[in-house]
C-alpha cells in the first residue's frame, strides 16, 4: 500500500505480487470441501458449483489481464482523519460536466462502477449528449479494497464517510457536486447532503429497502408489484439475515476464515450475488460477468479486507439501533429538525424490495423510476438502465 503524509493525493497503480498469486492458488488447490452438502441453493452456495467457481478461480481466471484493465483507470490515494482512502478520479472533456462521487456497497468495491465510467464521463461516444457529462469520482470506502489497512475502530459511521467524501471532493477542486450511492453507498449518499448542505446539487440512490431488523411489510392494500416486493422482503427478513447477523454481532471470528480460506471468501461474496441479482438469473455469471465479479472478490481477497469490511457492518449496524432507539424513546420530537434537503432521485430494480409508500410515507423524492431487469448491483447487471436514469434525474437540476 502507498503511504500518503498530509492532504497528499498520490497516484495508485494495483500490483499484487506473485508470492500473493501464487498463495491463493496453493489455498485454492489444498481446499478442505465439506462432506456433506445439499444440491441446491436453500442453504447456501451448492458444493458443485463452488467446486467449479473455485477451479476456475485458481486456473482459468486471469488475475493479470484484470490488474492491467483496471490500472487503465486513474487511480490514487490520500490519507483522510488519518484513513487511506483509496479512489478513481476520472474528468470528462466536456465544458460544464457535473462532478458526481459514485459510492458502491457490501460485498464490493470500485469495479462495480467500472462499465459507468464510459458513457458518464463521455456521453456523446456512448449515445448521450454532451450536456450529460460527468466528472466521476469513485472512493473505496474505508475498510474495503485498497482503503485499508483501517487505521481505527469507527468508520461504520456513514457520517464520518461521508465527512471525508466531502474532503475529498475539496481537495480535487469540486465545491459543489452530486451523488450517487448503492447499498452502504446509499447511506452515505444520504448523509452528504447533512454534512455538506451547501454543496450537493442532488442524491440518487438505488434499490433502498425497509430496515432488514424491522417488522415485517404487511402486502395487504399494495399493488401487485409492491406486493411482490413485500412478500420477497418479508422472506428475506426470515430466510436471507444470517450474513447479517454474523457481521453485526461477531465480525472478528468471521474474519478468521475469510482471511484464511480463499473459499470462505468466495462462498461469502458468491451467495450474495446470486440472492440479490435480477430473479431471472440462476446463477451469479448469468447476471453479471463472471471475470469482473471475480475480480471484485479477488480485490477482496489479495487486501484482506472481508473481515474489515465485516467490522464496518457491525459498527454501522450498532450506530443505526442506538439512533433508531433515541427515536423511538424521544417520539418526534427527538427527530432533528434539518432543513429541506437536495432533490433526491431513486432507481428500483427487478431484484429490489424497494416500495416507495413504505420507505417514503411522507413524500419528498423528485424521481423515482422501476425497471424490469437488474438487482442490487445495477452498474454491472444493468448499466444501460442505470446510466439512463443517471442522466435523466440529474438533467433536471444541472
Amino acid at each position: 500500500m502507498t503511504s500518503t503524509s498530509s492532504t497528499a493525493i498520490q497516484p495508485f497503480t494495483i500490483a499484487i505480487d506473485d508470492a500473493d498469486l501464487d498463495d491463493l492458488r496453493a489455498r485454492l488447490a489444498k481446499t478442505r470441501w465439506p462432506p456433506f452438502a445439499v444440491d441446491d441453493w436453500s442453504r447456501g452456495v451448492p458444493l458443485a458449483y463452488l467446486h467449479e467457481l473455485a477451479g476456475y478461480w485458481r486456473t482459468g481466471f486471469d488475475w493479470r489481464a484484470q490488474e492491467t484493465a483496471l490500472n487503465a483507470w486513474p487511480q490514487y490515494v490520500t490519507e483522510i482523519d488519518g484513513q487511506v482512502i483509496h479512489f478513481l478520479h476520472i474528468p470528462s472533456a466536456e465544458p460544464g460536466a457535473l462532478p458526481l462521487v459514485l459510492t458502491h456497497g457490501w460485498p464490493s468495491c470500485f469495479v462495480e462502477f467500472l462499465d459507468l465510467i464510459g458513457p458518464l464521463t463521455d456521453p456523446v461516444a456512448h449515445g448521450g449528449e454532451a450536456a450529460d457529462a460527468f466528472h466521476v469520482v469513485i472512493p473505496t470506502l474505508p475498510g474495503f479494497g485498497f482503503s485499508t489497512p483501517l487505521s481505527e475502530t469507527g468508520w461504520g459511521n456513514l457520517f464520518r464517510v461521508a465527512g471525508a467524501w466531502a474532503e475529498l471532493m475539496t481537495r480535487l477542486g469540486y465545491d459543489r457536486f452530486a451523488a450517487h450511492g448503492t447499498d452502504v453507498g446509499s447511506g452515505v449518499t444520504g448523509m452528504l447532503p447533512m454534512i455538506a448542505p451547501d454543496r450537493i446539487v442532488a442524491t440518487h440512490i438505488s434499490g433502498p429497502a425497509p430496515f432488514p431488523f424491522g417488522p415485517p411489510v404487511d402486502p395487504d392494500g399494495l399493488g401487485d408489484a409492491d406486493r411482490v416486493r413485500a412478500e420477497r422482503f418479508n422472506q428475506f427478513q426470515r430466510d436471507g439475515l444470517g450474513y447479517l447477523h454474523l457481521q453485526s454481532t461477531r465480525p472478528q471470528t468471521l474474519s478468521y476464515g475469510l482471511t484464511d480460506s480463499p473459499v470462505a471468501q468466495l462462498a461469502w461474496i458468491v451467495e450474495k450475488f446470486r440472492e440479490w441479482t435480477d430473479p431471472d438469473a440462476a446463477l451469479p455469471e448469468d447476471a453479471v460477468d463472471r471475470d469482473q465479479l471475480l475480480a471484485n472478490i479477488s480485490i477482496t481477497w489479495f487486501t484482506r479486507s472481508g473481515g474489515t469490511s465485516a467490522h464496518i457492518t457491525y459498527e454501522g449496524m450498532q450506530a443505526y439501533r442506538a439512533f433508531v432507539e433515541e427515536m423511538m424513546a424521544g417520539g418526534e420530537d427527538a427527530m432533528p429538525d434539518l432543513p429541506p434537503g437536495p432533490p433526491q432521485g431513486v432507481a428500483v430494480f427487478a431484484a429490489d424490495n424497494s416500495i416507495r409508500d413504505v420507505i417514503y410515507p411522507h413524500g419528498g423524492i423528485a424521481h423515482w423510476a422501476e425497471y424490469d431487469r437488474g438487482g442490487h448491483f445495477p452498474a454491472m447487471e444493468a448499466p444501460d438502465l442505470l446510466v439512463d436514469d443517471l442522466r435523466t434525474f440529474f438533467r433536471t437540476v444541472r
